[in-house]
Order: structure tokens, then C-alpha cells, then sequence
């Protein structure tokens, strides 16, 4: 019997260990399901505290000695929900308290060039065999600061195939040119066709420049990236890749989203009427008008205008005026936040403002919302549509990426036959959301066509299954 193809994930961020947005939930969810495919597969992160709180069965696998000035070590161990995970301890590195990536205020961590370059060497050489161990057939790099990593595989002018997922190509790890020197790579590399990026060093385009594939995360985002509009700078580069790029849906955790089965939920549910009861348990909870028939709409997002959260927030007296309410959690960019607890103070019973992250309130609001906001202006993916319409809370998108994909209009058409999942809007601007806004309360009054969506949205299979499938058939095909 021939042992199972071995995959090495590295990435940055791995849910229930540490998350600050989706590509968490990913890296938590997929190798799971990918395991399920048949395949043995190892997450690799960064030591932050959390990381090496979080791991269970913790032992030091392999010492490294001297890395990027200071004393570092591998060490093995698994999560709560079974993944096996391997660690970079080097305290020097990442030892740092807060948001991984940026400081208090706000702005890129100094040291984020030399930690994730040496993060991204020693998952090449690990997944090469270099240290300890078989090494790997396949190296999964995720985003910008595993993005090095393919760099380093042909460095060592490797077998191991490598793959890069862009998760959001607006972040691209970009550092001074005098960074190449600390990197320990051919100074060839920093070239148009490898790394450099407008006389910068850019950790994305070198995970784009060198893996063999490159994915992202939906299919109508694949197309947007390799254009001039969407490319952010990269559209050429991708387009010439185009070969070699693919659109791969992502899913989320069935087992971490099961409205029947959540610990977050004052009620467990798997239909309709279960979720009148969260919607009266949210609004008393969170202090709103108790009223069944209000639309209780929410945001659970980051405030930011990549997000069209600037665009809501300027609609939220044209929300309560129609009768309806708006629960949010978020934080970000801020005058975003100033002008929604600016409505909450207007209106105190019927907007509720949550400025953070809470990941039990984030399954609470999924739970008790009719529907949800998300009117993003470009989105890769996005996770929270998928949570939403396994929780029957009804999207309301803008028309573009992963959000195009996964969201069935509410077109008269697909609304007549049984269809619809959601609302969607293009172009994403105020008079756009406002007449989308002005749809989901009118669709929201039909209530026979409102179940229908509902009960449609109970029904979309939103699990990883036939997307961990298309990895595993891509993996093989490298």
C-alpha cells in the first residue's frame, strides 16, 4: 500500500491558535478534510504565545541552534480539534503580545521582514528534509509570510512541489531592498521575474514568482486578480501565470458552525423557529427593542472600506427609519467605528455596537440576525456568508469574488423558481447598497418568499469536502 501523499501547510495563523481574520479558519479547516481525502498533513506557524500555549502533547522535536540572531527550536504537538502542528519557538522572533503583525499603533512591526523570512527558510527546509525527518511532497504556503518559502525551494533546488494560496492579494509583505541581503537567497533573485517589486523586496510576488501553483480562494477571484483593476499592481505577473492558477472555493469547519450543536447558542437550532428564538435571546441580550418582526440585520467584520462598511455606516438612520436594527462587531479603521457608535447613541434600542472580536457573541449574532451585511468592494472569499447561511441568516453582498460565487441573487427569476440565497448589489456604492437595503425589507415582508431563502440557506452545502477534493486532485497532478 503506498503511504499517503504528505502536505506541509505554513502559514501565519491557525484557528482555534490564533486568528485574526479567515485565513485562521482556514488553515484550522482544510487540512482536516484534507485528511479526511486521504492525505497526511502538517500545519506549520510561527511560536507566538498563543500557538505554543494552545498545543497539546507539546515536545521539542528538533533543536535549530542559532537562527536570525537568537536560540530556536522546532516542537511538535496537536490542537483541541486533532491538527498536527509543528512550531517555530524562537522567542527572539515571536515572542510578541497583540495583533502578530502590527503594533499598538497601527502600524507594520518592525522586525515582521526578518521573522517571517526565517520562518519561511525553515519550512522549506523542513518540508525538503533538510531538518530532521522525511521532509514532504507538497509545501502549502499561505498569504505574504509564507510567500518566501517557494523562494527558498528552489534555492535548495528541490523536488518538493510548492503552492501558494493568495487569501488577499492586497497584502504583499513589501520590505527595503537592503532586506535581500539578510535573506539568504541568490542576490539574482531580486529581479523583475523573481521578488523585486518597485525596487522593494516583495514576499507575495516571490511566493508567486517561484511555487509551481498558485491558488486563491474563489473562482471569480482568480479572474479579478489577473486583471489591471483588480491585480493590485500584480495583474501582468498573474496573467502570465494564468496557466498555472486556479480559483479553489473555500468552506468552513461543519463541526465549529453547527447551529444544532453550538456551545455559543442560548438555543441550539436546525430551523426557522429555533432561530426566532436566538433573535429574542440577541435582542434582549444586546439591549435592542424586543420585536419579532423587526429585521434585525448584522456586521460581523473588520470596519474597513475594503469591507463597503464606510458605505453602511452612512445608512444607518435610513435602516432604523424602514424599521429596521443592526447588531455589529468589528474593529478597524476609525472614523468607521466613531460613525457607528455614533448610531448606536442615536439610537440605543435599535443599534447595537460591539467595537473587538468575540468569537462566541461572532456565532451569537450569526445565529439571531435575519440577515447579514456584507458589502465588500472586493473579497477573495469570505468565510462569514458561508457561517451565515448555515446558521439561515440571509446575505446581502456586493457582487464581487467569492461573495459573486457562493451567494444566489434574489433576482425575480431565481426568487419564482426556489433559488435565491441572498441579495447582491454591483457596483458597490451608496445608491447600490441603499436599493439592495430597500430589496431585503420588501423581500423580507413576502414571507413566503423570506422562508424560501431561508430554508435555502439551511440547504447550501457550505462544509470543504468537494474543495479539499480539488486540492488533493492538484497536489497530485504537481
Amino acid at each position: 500500500k503506498t503511504p499517503p501523499m504528505r502536505i506541509l501547510f505554513a502559514a501565519s495563523e491557525c484557528f482555534p491558535l490564533i486568528k485574526t481574520g479567515g485565513l485562521a479558519d482556514v488553515v484550522g479547516a482544510l487540512p482536516l478534510a484534507l485528511e479526511r481525502e486521504g492525505l497526511d498533513v502538517t500545519v506549520f506557524l510561527p511560536g507566538f504565545p498563543g500557538v505554543l500555549s494552545g498545543l497539546s502533547k507539546k515536545k521539542t522535536y528538533t533543536r535549530l541552534g542559532e537562527l536570525a540572531g537568537g536560540e530556536a527550536k522546532l516542537v511538535s504537538g496537536t490542537t483541541g480539534t486533532g491538527l498536527s502542528v509543528m512550531a517555530l519557538d524562537a522567542p527572539h522572533l515571536f515572542d510578541i503580545q497583540g495583533n502578530p503583525y502590527l503594533d499598538a499603533d497601527g502600524r507594520d512591526r518592525a522586525g515582521n521582514g526578518i521573522n517571517f523570512a526565517a520562518f519561511a527558510r525553515i519550512a522549506a527546509a523542513l518540508a525538503d528534509g533538510r531538518i530532521k525527518g522525511p521532509g514532504f511532497d507538497v509545501l502549502h504556503a499561505h498569504d505574504w509570510q509564507a510567500g518566501l518559502a517557494a523562494a527558498y525551494l528552489r534555492s535548495f533546488e528541490s523536488s518538493v512541489k510548492s503552492v501558494l494560496t493568495i487569501h488577499n492579494l492586497a497584502f504583499q509583505g513589501l520590505f527595503p531592498k537592503s532586506l535581500m541581503e539578510e535573506l539568504l537567497l541568490p542576490s539574482g533573485y531580486f529581479s523583475r521575474d523573481g521578488l523585486e517589486y518597485w525596487d522593494q523586496v516583495s514576499f507575495l510576488k516571490a511566493g508567486i514568482a517561484f511555487s509551481d501553483h498558485i491558488t486563491t480562494v474563489s473562482p471569480s477571484y482568480a479572474l479579478e486578480i489577473q486583471s489591471d483593476e483588480g491585480g493590485m499592481g500584480f495583474g501582468g505577473l498573474l496573467r502570465a501565470r494564468s496557466d498555472d492558477l486556479s480559483g479553489i472555493l473555500n468552506g468552513i469547519d461543519l463541526a465549529v458552525w453547527d447551529p444544532a450543536a453550538d456551545p455559543a447558542l442560548a438555543h441550539p437550532y436546525s430551523d426557522a423557529a429555533g432561530k426566532a428564538q436566538n433573535k429574542r435571546a440577541l435582542q434582549e441580550a444586546l439591549g435592542l427593542r424586543v420585536d419579532a418582526d423587526a429585521p434585525l440585520f448584522t456586521v460581523v467584520s473588520r470596519l474597513t472600506t475594503q469591507k463597503g462598511l464606510d458605505l453602511l455606516a452612512g445608512m444607518t438612520d435610513a435602516l432604523v427609519n424602514e424599521g429596521g436594527q443592526l447588531a455589529l462587531l468589528g474593529s478597524g479603521d476609525a472614523a468607521i467605528e466613531a460613525a457607528f457608535l455614533e448610531a448606536a447613541a442615536r439610537h440605543p434600542t435599535e443599534v447595537s455596537v460591539t467595537i473587538g472580536y468575540d468569537e462566541p457573541l461572532a456565532h451569537r449574532l450569526q445565529a439571531g440576525a435575519d440577515a447579514i451585511f456584507i458589502p465588500s468592494r472586493f473579497e477573495p472569499c469570505g468565510l462569514t456568508q458561508l457561517c451565515a447561511m448555515r446558521y439561515g441568516t440571509v446575505p446581502v453582498v456586493g457582487r464581487v469574488g467569492g461573495l459573486n460565487d457562493t451567494v444566489i441573487d434574489a433576482s425575480p427569476m431565481a426568487v419564482s423558481a426556489g433559488a435565491a440565497t441572498g441579495v447582491q448589489f454591483a457596483p458597490v456604492n451608496a445608491h447600490m447598497l441603499y436599493n439592495a437595503v430597500q430589496r431585503t425589507f420588501a423581500l423580507y415582508r413576502d414571507t413566503p418568499s423570506w422562508d424560501a431563502m431561508v430554508a435555502n440557506c439551511f440547504a447550501q452545502d457550505v462544509g470543504w469536502e468537494s474543495s479539499a477534493r480539488e486540492y488533493r486532485e492538484l497536489y497530485e497532478s504537481l
